[in-house]
């Protein structure tokens, strides 16, 4: 509480016509501040979405690979803090191939620059095909196709296969999708598509929904040759490709940065 002799001195200080101009100042910073940060927030995004599968111990793997092994080490309630250990394949869920995952003296996944793990994202639909058939690859006129209804593929852009392959991840037979002879069978990229992306388009990688940058059935692992042989990396096991619009988004990936890594799990966030 104010006693009136201050409220007087005060009055004096300033005429009324002082006080409202700085009521109006006052109303204009907080309105200029308001549009400056709803320009920011335009400018940055209003969407995200995780295309990242949370990985268990009962996460689908590629054949021949050990499970995750998830151990509990300590409790809140018997030790103060809790923390587990893992027991893991780096290609173990939504993760990283690096280059040297096929290529020998390649750069590993902790060397990659930092500014090859933001890009514009493309991502191919070819779910229509997949529904149809298990063994359905992204072909040159995939992308062309894309390009026709979007544009040529941005300088540094990443390249995402949407087959729609992720709804099965909760069923790892469904998933893996073995026949009776053993051989996988799930969509991937063509090796001519590869090719195309490398040597004649700008990216910095391809990603899919399934386990494998080439289809399931592969026997030489072209795409994965192609692609990782030209320095790009790749992303497996993506998730949420159905949410994010077939251009004008942003891939942000957080790759692995352990040593000596032919990859491993990733965080991987589409912006837009």
């Amino acid at each position: 509480m104010c006693a009136p002799h201050v409220m007087g001195l005060v009055e004096q200080a300033l005429s009324r016509r002082e006080l409202f101009r700085m009521a109006l100042g006052a109303a204009a910073v907080a309105t200029a501040v308001g549009k400056a940060q709803a320009q920011v927030q335009g400018k940055a995004f209003s969407n995200v979405a995780d295309l990242t599968h949370v990985v268990s111990p009962d996460f689908p793997v590629f054949p021949g690979a050990a499970q995750m092994k998830m151990d509990l080490l300590v409790t809140v309630k018997n030790n103060g803090f809790y923390k587990n250990t893992l027991t893991l394949d780096e290609h173990t869920g939504t993760h990283m191939d690096a280059p040297a995952h096929f290529v020998e003296g390649a750069p590993t996944a902790e060397t990659l620059p930092a500014s090859r793990l933001i890009a514009p994202l493309v991502v191919l639909n070819i779910k229509a095909k997949a529904d149809a058939n298990p063994d359905a690859e992204v072909t040159p006129d995939d992308i062309l196709a894309w390009e026709r209804a979007n544009g040529r593929i941005p300088a540094g852009a990443f390249v995402a296969m949407y087959s729609g392959w992720d709804a099965r991840v909760g069923d790892p037979k469904a998933f893996v999708n073995l026949d009776s002879a053993n051989v996988q069978h799930y969509p991937g990229f063509n090796p001519a598509a590869a090719e195309l992306l490398v040597k004649e388009r700008d990216i910095v990688g391809i990603g899919v929904d399934t386990l494998s940058l080439d289809f399931g059935a592969s026997k030489d692992f072209k795409t994965h040759v192609t692609v990782l042989g030209a320095g790009k990396y790749g992303l497996e096991n993506l998730a949420g490709l159905a949410g994010v619009p077939p251009s004008g988004a942003m891939v942000v990936v957080g790759g692995p940065k352990h040593k000596n890594a032919s990859g491993g799990p990733a965080r991987v966030l589409a912006l837009w």
